[in-house]
């Protein structure tokens, strides 16, 4: 049986290698998609059928891990990633560009919750009492670790080329296929099944899809009843609007600032990959905040967000140099918050629901992230770009206040394969 300690290392290990081919195409994909002809109308389609596709899937492929097993659908979402980069290399018009992003948006569906739910379930089956949040924490600094490293490789690598156009831009979206293909292959190695072997084969898959609705059905029963999960459901639809507005208007208030999108471009990328460091380090702190506010998670959660909003409010304000710390602070709080919130719905939970619930967070995100880009960009064009980040700092004193009803009333979690126990147990991404 996998122990604490190896499961960790494989954790942390497959999530860095998981981020690194997303980091790597980050810099690239709407440059290469613009060099292929595709206007900026015709990319926010492709990007909105990839939203889509997600929200479409989340549910159904988190209950999809739980009755089949983590490792087959973590393999699937691992070839279906990288058919869609392998499309977005030779793709050529809007509707290839669009295929390629639902092929994507099938493999973030699938990939969402497995592997955390995986780690849970070894670690409660090696040891009913261990503590996950500082093994989530890990990750949630491997995630941003990944992200930071695979986006300068990303921008360096068509710089370092011999080359021009549309063929340079390719490179980092080929490396990143490859390593997709990579992450797959550690993924069959090292993700060990925990539990009752599920059978394998088409009859178990048969199995596996027929129970799909039954997965669905009971997760949204437990968390209709479940006040705690709620709470954290909302927190994560409320973090996804922030993370969208930053992502939208960050750019845009560069470029006001500088007067040049090129050199506002050049600034937010570096923004960028302060904010993906700072992330990384943000993870790490989570339990040392947590032990900061005496074991409260309510506290240390609660004052994470009002951290944060205080950094994005005063980005309204602030000049070019003071934004990249400004946005560091807001992902120092964000990352070292969420390990948190992701302990207490792992404290509510069963290993029979557990990816299905992370699924029901992760909609819950895509959800505030599609309503983030549909009505902040429009408060932006009435009233600029200011006023987004205003709205954005009050989304997370939001966060602040629905933290506070953090409380869980017991301390007992519910070990694998017992009933999701009322509480959290006692002492991610």
């Amino acid at each position: 049986m996998t122990g604490v300690r190896s499961a960790t290392r494989r954790y942390v290990g497959l999530t860095a290698l998981h981020w690194l081919p997303v980091g790597l195409g980050a810099p690239v994909t709407v440059l290469l998609a613009s060099a292929r002809g595709l206007s900026p109308a015709d990319i926010g389609v492709v990007v909105a059928v990839y939203s889509v596709v997600v929200l479409l899937l989340e549910l159904p492929t988190g209950g999809l891990a739980d009755a089949l097993g983590h490792r087959p659908v973590l393999v699937l979402a691992g070839l279906m990633t990288t058919a869609g980069l392998l499309l977005l290399a030779v793709a050529d018009s809007t509707a290839l560009f669009a295929l390629a992003w639902a092929l994507k948006g099938v493999g973030r569906a699938l990939d969402s919750g497995p592997l955390e739910a995986w780690y849970v379930d070894a670690v409660h089956a090696a040891d009913t009492d261990a503590d996950v949040t500082p093994g989530l924490s890990r990750a949630g600094a491997a995630d941003g670790a990944g992200l930071c490293l695979g986006a300068v490789l990303g921008g360096l690598l068509p710089l370092l080329a011999d080359g021009a156009g549309d063929a340079v831009l390719v490179l980092p979206v080929l490396l990143a296929a490859a390593l997709s293909l990579v992450s797959v292959a550690a993924v069959a190695v090292l993700v060990v099944p925990v539990g009752t072997p599920r059978g394998s084969g088409l009859p178990a898959l048969g199995a596996g899809v027929r129970a799909v609705p039954a997965a669905v059905r009971d997760t949204a029963r437990l968390v209709s009843r479940d006040r705690l999960l709620r709470r954290v459901l909302a927190v994560s639809l409320l973090v996804g609007a922030v993370l969208t507005t930053l992502e939208l208007l960050g750019p845009l208030h560069v470029a006001d600032l500088t007067g040049s999108r090129t050199e506002g471009a050049a600034v937010f990328g570096v923004v960028m990959a302060v904010s993906y460091a700072a992330a990384g380090l943000g993870a790490l702190l989570a339990p040392a905040v947590r032990r900061l506010a005496r074991g409260s998670v309510a506290g240390a959660t609660s004052g994470l967000a009002v951290l944060g909003a205080l950094a994005v409010a005063t980005v309204a304000v602030a000049g070019p140099l003071a934004l990249g710390g400004l946005f560091a602070v807001y992902h120092v709080a964000n990352a070292a918050a969420w390990p948190l919130w992701k302990q207490v719905l792992h404290g509510q939970v069963a290993a029979g629901q557990r990816a299905t619930t992370l699924s029901a967070s992760s909609l819950a995100l895509q959800v505030g992230a599609l309503g983030g880009s549909l009505l902040v960009p429009r408060l932006a064009e009435v009233a600029g770009t200011g006023a987004g980040f205003l709205a954005a700092a009050a989304a997370l004193l939001a966060v602040g206040l629905v933290s506070v009803g953090l409380r869980p009333r017991h301390s007992t979690a519910p070990g694998p394969g017992t009933p999701a126990a009322a509480g959290v147990a006692p002492g991610h991404g």
